[in-house]
């Protein structure tokens, strides 16, 4: 079964033979940047559902970050925009139930995905009221902290933290996350292992069909 395009595939070529289409950076560094401490990340004071959550600590998060200090993260977005990206990646690296299983925020995945997308989105609209320029925004998704390919256990080569269906499942509730944010396009990125990618490609398709 073939998949039919997106609209926004017409509006990607269109623009690429324009120019050159250009990616936005990093998303952590310029997080470490603005020096954020626990309460920055847990949300004391912000309104977030997550502000009083039990599990500690939630530093170095920084896909928490999204719902905890929106501000800061679509700032972030904006930047590169006016400095010339043309494709924002949202703030989701590690916005999956398994990775997120580290921090105990699994119950928050929808919300770090659509509100990441939403950010970016709205970075892109201010920075093409400000020259006209529409940018693009992708869902960027992580390879996890866990590997389908490698036993973490080296005496035991067979073992396996973690199955196909559940990283497929886990990229499944990321995908979906991310497009009710309004994601353009989706970013299987810094993958460790090739399983894991075919995992996520197999998600993407089921949540499209």
């Amino acid at each position: 079964m073939t998949l039919p395009l997106s609209p926004v595939f017409d509006d990607l070529r269109a623009a690429a033979r324009q120019r050159i289409l250009i990616l936005d950076g990093a998303m952590g560094t310029q997080i470490q940047q603005l020096g954020f401490a626990e309460d920055d990340f847990v949300g004391h004071g912000s309104g977030c559902s997550c502000a009083h959550h039990s599990h500690d600590p939630q530093q170095g998060n920084n896909d928490l970050l999204t719902l905890t200090q929106p501000g800061a993260i679509e700032d972030i977005h904006y930047r590169y925009a006016l400095a010339g990206a043309d494709i924002l990646e949202t703030n989701t690296f590690s916005s999956t139930s398994i990775a997120q299983a580290d921090y105990g925020m699994e119950d928050m995945v929808y919300e770090l995905n659509r509100d990441g997308a939403r950010l970016a989105r709205r970075a892109g609209i201010r920075a093409r009221e400000k020259d006209g320029r529409r940018r693009f925004v992708a869902g960027a998704i992580g390879p996890t902290n866990r590997t389908l390919s490698i036993s973490p256990d080296v005496n035991n080569p067979g073992f396996r933290a973690v199955s196909f269906d559940q990283v497929r499942d886990s990229y499944a509730e990321q995908v979906r996350g991310l497009l009710e944010g309004g994601a353009d396009l989706l970013l299987i990125e810094t993958i460790f292992d090739t399983l894991n990618a075919k995992a996520a490609i197999v998600a993407i398709e089921q949540v499209y069909r």
